[in-house]
């Protein structure tokens, strides 16, 4: 019976292990993991509460199957709607509440377990590694793939901040793509912006001029410039323009995420209305008092102002303001708490029906070591679960 070896002790690493474990009994699977314990990153996933997928509702069409993944997977989006095929997000929940977690899905499609504790997963999933016995070596780093005895190799380590991390694969010739941060606030030098840190709006739209890159969503200011599930989707996006820019870019923000000529229409009633209130005092469309008056002042226009002295000129100046108002890009977020790295084994390099290497037959590839990413919402996460499940049906079926 052939042997198989899985390097790596993350999601896709561990949920691979398992699967191929139950269906070949007699298969002698071991987990080589660098780290002194397992599914590190997965207990730290949503906070401590493990965002494990989506229920992709705002991707999905009429008949319920899901499309548009180029916005989800930035990298790999084509590679996991065939996978999809084989191991959907519902076929994840499934998988989930039939060994005993049970799911709770939010408003915005993010899947938590129940109980709001990551340990839930990982206490499962170590639970299933021991039932099935498989062998794990924690503390166990392969510095060349090479001299693992086994018959079958999987890599599914994690994602790498530069290419050096995947140098045990270098007796192979991989094909790799650089590594670069992909989830990642943005730092901004802008005193009257980041004096509001704390305040949160609500559907913006960001923006990097002169590209295609767009993203809308919740927006954080923060001390050092913007968070937020926007900002995340922009870096994701973004990520190899901002790093071949040394992650200095301008920015735009729309903070009402409608157009110029509705902004002013509405500031337009608005003062029409409050002809005897001082225009920082009046409440715009549900922007906080302190960036309503940042944004009268990023206008040219005086905090003290009434309504009833705002001119043309003004209210033009406004309305470009509320739907265009630009920054500079100055850095990434300061504490480098990215989580996710796009780059990795070239998906030129698999079989994409196998995710097995096209030049090392032996080798299969699973989770972020491959050029897979995705925007926050736990779509990184479902990725680790289809490319985990793939893996183990392909081995098998070379069996």
């Amino acid at each position: 019976m052939k042997s198989v070896a899985i390097i790596g002790g993350g999601a896709a690493g561990c949920f691979c292990a398992i699967e191929l474990k139950r269906r070949l009994p007699k298969a002698e699977v071991t987990i080589y993991e660098a780290q002194n314990k397992l599914l590190a990153k997965v207990a730290l996933t949503g906070g401590g509460r493990c965002n494990l997928t989506n229920t992709f509702q705002d991707f999905r069409d009429a008949k319920g199957n899901i499309e548009r993944l180029e916005y989800v997977y930035p990298r790999g989006h084509r590679l996991m709607k065939r996978l999809f095929n084989i191991f959907s997000p519902d076929d994840t929940i499934a998988w989930f509440e039939s060994h005993g977690v049970r799911l709770a899905a939010q408003e915005d499609g993010c899947i938590f377990p129940k109980s709001q504790d990551a340990m839930e997963i990982v206490h499962t999933l170590e639970r299933l590694l021991k039932e099935e016995g498989i062998n794990i070596k924690t503390n166990h780093r392969v510095e060349d793939i090479t001299t693992l005895k086994e018959d079958i190799k999987v890599v599914t380590v994690g994602g790498k901040k530069n290419g050096n991390g995947y140098s045990f694969l270098s007796s192979r010739n991989i094909a790799l793509e650089d590594p670069c941060p992909s989830l990642f606030t943005f730092e901004i030098d802008n005193t009257g912006l980041t004096s509001l840190s704390g305040t949160v709006k609500d559907s913006v739209v960001l923006s990097i001029p002169m590209t295609n890159f767009k993203s809308s969503g919740i927006l954080l200011v923060t001390d050092w410039g913007i968070s937020g599930p926007a900002t995340l989707k922009l870096s994701s996006y973004a990520a190899r323009f901002l790093k071949d820019n040394s992650y200095k870019a301008p920015l735009t923000i729309n903070w009402l995420s409608g157009t110029q000529d509705s902004a002013r229409q509405t500031a337009e009633k608005l003062i029409a209305e409050n002809l005897k209130k001082q225009l920082s005092s009046i409440t715009f469309n549900g922007l906080t008092s302190r960036l309503w008056e940042h944004l009268i002042k990023r206008s040219g226009i005086r905090a003290d102002i009434r309504c009833s002295q705002v001119g043309a000129k003004q209210l033009n100046r406004l309305s470009a303001t509320l739907t265009s108002d630009s920054y500079q890009i100055t850095g990434k977020g300061r504490f480098k708490e990215e989580f996710v790295t796009c780059g990795g084994v070239s998906l030129r390099e698999i079989n994409p029906n196998t995710l097995q290497s096209k030049t090392s037959p032996d080798i299969y590839f699973a989770g972020e070591v491959l050029d897979i990413d995705a925007i926050t919402g736990g779509f990184n996460l479902q990725a680790a679960w289809s490319t985990g499940y793939v893996c183990a049906q392909s081995i098998l079926r070379s069996l």
